[in-house]
């Protein structure tokens, strides 16, 4: 099996172990836990665990973490990467549904989405991006995915290093770059435990919606100018 689990992991000692463990049960691949200069005992639980650690000098956030996996999975030579968050809500029971759609060759870029989780907020968050950008995705935040080795390259480039979260940004990057996205409905559980790490605070909440905003009309006037492009060829 050419895949590799990636978990960006920051303070997340009292779930890491119990969920580098689940997904040893459930997969026969490496599991790689980025360790996104965690103070407490994360990286070593982990280690414990049976996980490749690879530890981040500083804190570069989840989206930041999750890159830097996938830069060591393509360094590596492995084709797909699943990715999954450390705080206990995503279950690797439901992995084999991603990467049998991956396997479909239908899809490069395939999203375990569970629309019930949200809140009301971050209903009505998902429903204005989404006619901000066009994108027809309804889990828009969910970061259980299965990226193929066409998407690890688009999210391995330069330009995705600009981006703060795994979710409007990177799905816009590969939309840009043609890639197919699809969605396939998986259960998830409230966290084990602490803080959403995207949404901690409002004001967090506020500079988000900002900056992905901006993101959205600058991608979508890029897109436009491609369309163009491509209509006067």
């Amino acid at each position: 099996m050419n895949v590799v689990v990636l978990i960006p992991a920051h303070n997340e000692a009292a779930t890491i172990g119990s969920i580098v463990g689940a997904v040893k049960r459930h997969l026969a691949c490496e599991v790689v836990v980025v360790d996104d200069a965690s103070t407490d005992r994360t990286a070593e639980i982990a280690r414990s665990a049976g996980a490749t650690v690879l530890s981040l000098s500083c804190n570069l956030g989840a989206w930041g973490a999750t890159q830097a996996g996938i830069r060591y999975a393509l360094k590596a030579g492995y084709k797909q990467v699943l990715t999954m968050d450390a705080d206990g809500q995503h279950l690797p029971e439901a992995f084999p549904s991603l990467l049998v759609a991956l396997a479909s060759g239908e899809a490069d870029v395939v999203i375990g989405a569970c629309t019930q989780r949200g809140s009301h907020a971050r209903q009505l968050a998902w429903i204005y991006f989404r006619k901000l950008t066009g994108l027809r995705i309804e889990d828009l935040t969910s970061g259980f995915r299965a990226y193929n080795e066409a998407a690890m390259a688009v999210l391995a480039s330069p330009e995705a290093t600009l981006l703060d979260y795994q979710d409007v940004g990177v799905l816009l990057l590969l939309r840009h770059a043609r890639l197919r996205i699809k969605e396939v409905p998986v259960p998830m559980r409230e966290r084990d435990h602490g803080s959403s790490r995207v949404f901690p605070s409002w004001l967090i909440v506020g500079k988000y919606m900002l900056q992905t905003s901006i993101l959205c009309l600058a991608k979508v006037g890029m897109n436009g100018k491609r369309q163009r492009a491509y209509s006067d060829d």
